[in-house]
């Protein structure tokens, strides 16, 4: 069963939601990995503090030109639709950050001078935090592009009963990559009109996607009810509702779990797993 914690805008609390649940998972026996896939800036491991058994390098491929055999013809720039290569009359040029890695130049090359060669743009780690096992992805500081890297940390996912994917903030290729193929989506939110506008778009985007969602509010008692009258009317489940409390911001500028840390928090951290069972269908 894969879960994505996801949100429309950042700040909403989906890495709470998400290390919370892999906590409480795991500490009822249910075999757990949490997959922090926010990979420019990954901060789940403050929160589980995991202990790091493998490190190894996030690699994509991308074209070499053999200059000898390159006629300069502009077939590999042609084919091109993101601007990775540029073809000269001397000279053909790849530019590696813009490259997605689809192989297109090298099948058009009429006389062989273009292969792909791995280049690394990131770090997976992978560990263990209590029973949880942990994999997260550090993208190189520069690198254009994170969803190679998210295609790592998913394709390190040891076998679980529960994978929980800690995805970006926002809507756009990094949340898309995340997301695919998982069972049910998580959105958390505020009721703010910024929290419902960015809700609204990321509900766009999961239903164009065809999968199954939730909301989960965060600070539930403050602003209005916006965001309530939103999901009924769209048919959108609410799973939980946390309320604003202070306590629960002291324990995360702490590093500290919210489960643990905040007395009563554990329960709707339950009640949300079952809600998740139900939804699924375990």
């Amino acid at each position: 069963m894969r879960i994505a914690i996801a949100s429309g805008k950042g700040g909403t609390g989906k890495t709470t939601v998400a290390t919370n649940l892999a906590q409480m998972a795991a500490r009822a026996g249910r075999p757990t990995a949490y997959l922090d896939c926010d990979v420019e800036e990954p901060n789940g491991h403050i929160f589980l503090k995991p202990t790091i058994e493998e490190e190894r390098p996030i690699e994509k491929l991308v074209p070499t030109v053999d200059p000898r055999l390159c006629t300069h013809c502009g077939a590999c720039a042609k084919i091109c639709r993101y601007g990775a290569v540029a073809s000269l009359p001397n000279e053909t040029l790849v530019f590696a950050e813009l490259c997605h890695s689809c192989g297109g130049c090298e099948l058009v090359c009429p006389v062989d001078a273009i292969h792909e060669a791995p280049l690394t743009i990131g770090t997976l780690r992978l560990g263990r935090s209590e029973a949880i096992r942990f994999v997260e992805g550090v993208l190189n500081v520069g690198e254009a592009m994170s969803p190679p890297a998210i295609r790592a940390v998913k394709a390190a996912a040891p076998r679980a009963d529960l994978v929980l994917l800690d995805s970006p903030p926002g809507t756009s290729c990094p949340v898309v990559e995340t997301v695919r193929g998982c069972d049910l989506v998580l959105l958390v939110t505020e009721p703010t009109p910024f929290g419902l506008h960015d809700l609204s778009l990321a509900v766009e985007m999961v239903r164009a996607m065809r999968l199954p969602l939730g909301v989960v509010i965060n600070r539930a008692d403050i602003g209005d009810r916006k965001v309530h009258e939103y999901c009924k009317g769209h048919r959108i489940p609410i799973m939980a509702e946390i309320p604003d409390d202070r306590a629960v911001a002291e324990a995360y500028s702490r590093g500290l779990t919210i489960s643990d840390a905040v007395p009563g928090f554990a329960e709707r951290i339950g009640g949300l797993l079952a809600r998740i069972d139900e939804g699924v269908g375990r």
